[in-house]
């Protein structure tokens, strides 16, 4: 591997590995803020969200199409992608049913007082459920900073803004049953490593394999996983937290953001 690639990965695990830590910034906001604004969460998720769902659908995706369309044909490439797309929200849909998300769950028990032991539990069994869900999205963030920066870096920001809440998810428990900031941290911290360990794991066991069809086949799966992640957890946490019109204000702010921000990176680079 020469240097101008070495530092092409390099470059692609920081990003991730910067994005996948903001689960850290969630379990701050347990510990530090008393009282955070419902409202701004809202808009923060459904804003993610709606960055997601516009990368996915118009970079990721095609990326995906052209990568099995220089294997094989337009035609082919065009119905491979979209295939891959529906593959990878399948995926995400299987790992959601054999290891629910467990957001609302852990959100409806700690209005209801449980008790420490069961709120200790509740915490690990959140660390375990979101970790899983963390790896795919860490090879996310890491082959499409590897294909491009430009596609890659609003991505990692996407992700990093879903990233904190989940952060709270698996602190707050951890928090009211121990009273140890420290392993609340902790335990926020060591869900965040999943992202990079999950691109480690998918850059070193699939580097090997690379091609135009491998590459279709990765983009297109991690555009389904970003639907999927969007539309299934983002759009209904946003909406339970909002007050007014935040999800709505959210979901739009993040595509056009989301779009001129490429449309900018066109013109630069």
């Amino acid at each position: 591997m020469d240097n101008f690639m070495q530092q092409e990965v390099l470059t692609a695990f920081l990003v991730t590995l910067l994005a996948g830590l903001a689960t850290v910034i969630g379990g701050a906001l347990v510990l530090f803020f008393r009282q955070p604004s419902f409202r701004f969460l809202s808009f923060g998720l459904a804003f993610s969200a709606g960055a997601m769902v516009y990368v996915s659908l118009t970079e990721i995706l095609n990326k995906s199409i052209a990568s099995f369309s220089g294997a094989f044909d337009p035609k082919t490439g065009y119905a491979l992608g979209t295939f891959s797309l529906l593959l990878g929200i399948i995926l995400v849909l299987l790992l959601d049913h054999f290891i629910p998300n467990p957001h609302e769950s852990v959100e409806k028990g700690t209005e209801h007082g449980l008790d420490q032991q069961q709120l200790m539990r509740t915490g690990l069994l959140t660390l375990f459920a979101i970790t899983a869900h963390n790896l795919p999205e860490g090879l996310a963030t890491f082959f499409a900073t590897l294909e491009s920066p430009t596609l890659g870096a609003p991505l990692a920001v996407a992700i990093a803004i879903h990233n904190i809440p989940e952060g709270v998810a698996i602190a707050l428990p951890v928090y009211i049953a121990t009273q140890n900031k420290k392993l609340a941290l902790g335990a926020s911290f060591v869900s965040g490593l999943a992202e990079p360990v999950g691109a480690a794991l998918g850059y070193f066991i699939l580097q090997p394999f690379m091609s135009d069809a491998i590459y279709g086949i990765v983009f297109g799966i991690i555009g389904g996983v970003m639907v999927y992640l969007a539309l299934d957890e983002l759009l209904p946490t946003a909406k339970r937290y909002s007050q007014g019109h935040e999800t709505v204000y959210g979901l739009v702010s993040g595509m056009a953001i989301l779009a001129s921000s490429l449309v900018l990176f066109r013109f630069i680079s």
